[in-house]
Formats: C-alpha cells, structure tokens, sequence
C-alpha cells in the first residue's frame, strides 16, 4: 500500500508503519461506542456540597497551596476562525448597493449580524477596528451605512486589515475596561493569581500552534511587567505544540488513505486527546485544566474562582486518604478490617465498582487489587446543569469486560440510533465544561506515565471534508474523555456561571464579557 516516499514520511513524522496501518484499520472497522448503564446524576455519581462544605473544602485548600507545586494548563491553539463564521458568509454573500443589513438578515435568516451591528460599540475590539478602517479608507465616513459595516468586518478579519481570523483567540480583544482592553490570554494570567498560584508565584502551560508561538511571548513580554505588579505574582509562562507523532491520517469514502494534491498522505491533528503528551511533561503536584476561551472579567472572576479552589479542597481530602492507605497496603500489617475499609472508600469516595468477587479473593489477591484500583491519577471534574451547551456528559459506563466507571462521554462517542442509549442520554442532567483539577503523582511522590491510563478504544471517527471531498477522520480519545479512562474521577456540582465560552464573537456581548 505505501511507497518507499510514503514510508519516509511516516517515519519522519515519528510513526511506525504499524501504527499507521492501526489507524487504517479502526476507521474500517468503526468506532466502539461508549456503553452507558446510567447517567451520573447528583447522589449517583455527582457530589453536590452545601455552603458549609463548600467553605471547607476552599479553607483546606488555601491552607495547604503554599506548600504545593501548582499549574494551569491551557489548550489555547485554536484558530479563531470559528467565532467568525458568520461575519465570513456576511462578507461573501451582503450586497451592499442593493440591500440594508435588515434585508440581507431576513434573506439569510442570519439573527446574528443583526446582533453584531446594533452592539458594535460594545465590542472590546470596536475602537482599535474603528481606527484602523478610517486610516485605510479616507473615504469612510461618506460611505453608506451597509457599505461602512461591510469594510468595518473587512477590516478586522482581512490579512491587509487586522487580521483577527488568523489568530487563535488567546490573542484577541477580549474584554474591555476603562483604562485597557485586554485579550483571554492576559485573563488567564490574571486568573492564575486567583487559585493557581504559590508563594506569589503562577507558572501557566499554554498548548499553542508553532506559528502562533511568536505572538503569545510578543503578548507577554507587553503585559508581564505591569500584571506582576498589580498582582504581586511572578509568573512563569510554557508553551507546547501538539506533537506530530499524534497527527492521524484520513480515508475516502472508497476506503482509500487520502493524500495532497502532490501524492503526499494528509496527516491531521488528532482532536484534543493529542494534548495528553504536552500535559504528561508537566511534574506538578495539582494541574488545573481550564478551556482559553473560558474566561470572564475580573470582578466576576474573584467570584467564580473560588469553585476552583472547592474542585481543588476536594482533591486534596481524598488524595491524603487514598495516599494513606496505599502506604498501609504496602506494609505487613494490613487486616481484613482495614482492606473492607479501602474498599468502601474506593466505591464510596472513588466510584470504583468493586468486584463482586472480592471478598472471596485471598488476602495477598485483596492487597494487589486494592493497590491497583487506588494507585492511579486523580481528577476532580466540575458539573453544571446541562441548559442545552454542547460538551462532555458524566455516565456510568461499562467496558468490555463487564467493569462498570464514572466517565465523561463525549455525544459523538454515543450510539444514539440505540433506543436504550438515547434514553439514557435524555436522563442526563448536567455536562463537564473543561473544568478540571488532576493529581498527577502517586503516593510515593512519582509523577505518573499519563499514557498508561488511556482507553484507545474510545477513539473518535469524524466525517470531515478536505478540499470539497467527504473523508472519515480519526481523533485520538477526548483529553478528559478516553484518555483519561483510567483515571479515578470525582464529579462535583458547580454553578453554571463558571462556564462562559466564546464560541461566536457575539457571546462577547454577555454581562460576564462586560466589565
């Protein structure tokens, strides 16, 4: 199937020819579908804490963040093109001579421009684009009302403009205050000195694209002095590019690898799951995990970030406890009494189904089991009610050999053509917005090998197009889906204003976006 150039290729991309015949044969097979037994619902899988708890949970963290090594690590290397989506059909398809906004609105059915013209002067970005289209059209202000609006998006999203479509949107104008206009980079900044910080000091971990790189160090050498100061926080700021060993290819529709118009194969980056290897460098004692885009105004901020520390108390309570008692079951006087103790923690506090055979085992069989099912990552994921948002659910799910989990699913890992799946999914009463605490080290101080805990089962396949052709695409299993399957996960309940995305530019208009 590959030529001598193919082979070269691959290896040049750091893959074996097995792995690439791997891929091949999971898109010809199909994916494996999650098998879900239930939705995780509050009581059955999803803690929920009263103000008291909440406040202890925050107390027990901030007592202990100083002696702790922290980061936060951010997937930030998307492109911002998405969030423009409409302003892209609006530039190809409005007739500025021959119809008003209102006419081109109706005839598109396009709601969302007409959201965008009526609050210009409330985006973060209005008077740097204001700016810039007078200096780059002398004729501006004599210009008719459509034909001003259509060279204002020109302007913001054009290369010989500001060029606001080729940036990720860590880079953009994000939120606006009385004396700057800042971009969702600068916030997270900010929001590390909030709960992610230690002895005055925030390191940050930004997954970027290799061209963008350049643009996140120009960004922060411009913000870093001023924000330390008014922060009294130093911060420490890495960067990773998703590794091409983890691109994946594509096949046709004819079950053909696709391949550029030179002959050569296309290898696509692999979905989120790829960003497992850039968070598996990281050697800190807690890894917050929070989306780019995600971000809110300071003031609003201070308030939400206190979820964080609750996630953050959570994990700390039950990480000394499963600690604990790994040490006990790495000595030589751990009873029965004490492995039925374990046990309850692991189904109680872990969600770890025991099996129904357990008490039957040995006692030399109870200790490696129990040390098997407690030695493993942490993560305390955050919960809001589910209001119609796209995003990861929490189930219950059963693998293939019958071992029951607390997982979060992503909708495309869910066969919903299943009557009995599909109910479940009706049932389902919350989501996981990438809202994430992880422990990563074992008891013993050892950071684990994250790649030892992964499900590749749960790879996705994606229809996608490529140059105007329909291919199947392979993904790599979700970040905090399968590559995290293996994993001991707590779900805990926070309040829906912890999750403000930018998925469109408009979703800037939103009082959290407002300062």
């Amino acid at each position: 199937m590959f030529t001598e150039k193919d082979i070269q290729q691959i290896q040049n991309k750091g893959i074996t020819q097995a792995q690439v015949n791997a891929q091949i044969s999971r898109i010809k097979n199909g994916m494996s579908y999650s098998n879900l037994v239930e939705a995780a619902t509050i009581g059955k899988g999803i803690e929920c804490f009263n103000e008291g708890e909440t406040q202890g949970f925050i107390e027990l963290y901030n007592a202990k963040q100083n002696a702790l090594s922290i980061v936060k690590f951010v997937p930030a290397s998307g492109a911002a093109t998405r969030m423009f989506k409409f302003l892209f059909q609006f530039l190809k398809n409005f007739d500025a001579s021959n119809e008003t906004i209102v006419d081109y609105a109706k005839r598109q059915n396009d709601t969302l421009i007409k959201t965008f013209i009526s609050n210009l002067e409330k985006f973060p970005f209005y008077d740097e684009v204001n700016s810039k289209v007078k200096v780059s059209n002398s004729n501006y202000e004599s210009l008719a009302a459509g034909e001003k609006y259509l060279e204002f998006v020109k302007t913001m999203l054009n290369k010989n403009g500001l060029n606001y479509s080729f940036l990720p949107k860590g880079l953009l104008p994000f939120h606006k205050y009385e004396q700057q206009v800042v971009t969702a980079f600068y916030e997270h900044l900010f929001e590390s000195t909030l709960y992610a910080s230690s002895n005055n000091k925030a390191d940050l971990h930004f997954t970027v694209s290799e061209q963008h790189h350049n643009y996140f160090n120009s960004e922060l050498n411009k913000i870093k002095t001023d924000l330390e100061q008014k922060t009294n926080t130093a911060f420490n700021v890495s960067y990773s590019y998703q590794n091409q060993a983890t691109e994946t290819i594509a096949l046709t529709n004819d079950g053909e690898v696709f391949r550029n118009e030179d002959g050569s194969i296309l290898f696509r980056p692999a979905g989120h799951g790829a960003l497992l290897e850039n968070l598996n460098t990281l050697n800190n004692d807690l890894v917050f995990i929070k989306n780019i885009d995600n971000i809110v105004v300071a003031n609003t901020n201070i308030k939400v970030s206190e979820y964080k520390k609750l996630l953050a108390g959570v994990l700390l309570e039950v990480q000394e406890k499963a600690f604990k008692f790994l040490n006990q079951l790495d000595g030589d006087l751990v009873s029965e009494n004490d492995m039925i103790k374990i046990a309850m923690f692991l189904s109680q506090k872990l969600n770890v189904s025991i099996d129904s055979e357990f008490d039957d085992f040995s006692s030399e069989v109870k200790r490696n089991y129990l040390k098997d099912k407690l030695n493993r990552p942490i993560r305390v994921c955050g919960m809001v009610k589910n209001e119609g948002e796209p995003g990861g659910g929490p189930f219950w799910v059963k693998d293939k050999y019958g071992n029951i989990s607390l997982q979060i699913v992503e909708f495309a890992q869910i066969d919903i053509e299943n009557k009995a799946q599909e109910d479940i999914v009706k049932n389902a009463t919350h989501f996981n917005p990438t809202d994430l605490v992880c422990g990563v080290k074992n008891y013993k101080g050892e950071k684990f090998n994250l790649l030892d805990f992964v499900n590749p089962e749960a790879a996705f396949i994606t229809m996608k197009t490529q140059n105007g052709i329909d291919i199947k695409a392979l993904e790599l299993p979700g970040l905090w889906n399968g590559s995290m399957a293996y994993w001991n996960s707590i779900f805990v309940e926070v309040p829906l204003e912890t999750f403000n995305p930018v998925k469109t530019v408009n979703d800037l208009l939103k009082d959290p976006h407002q300062a």
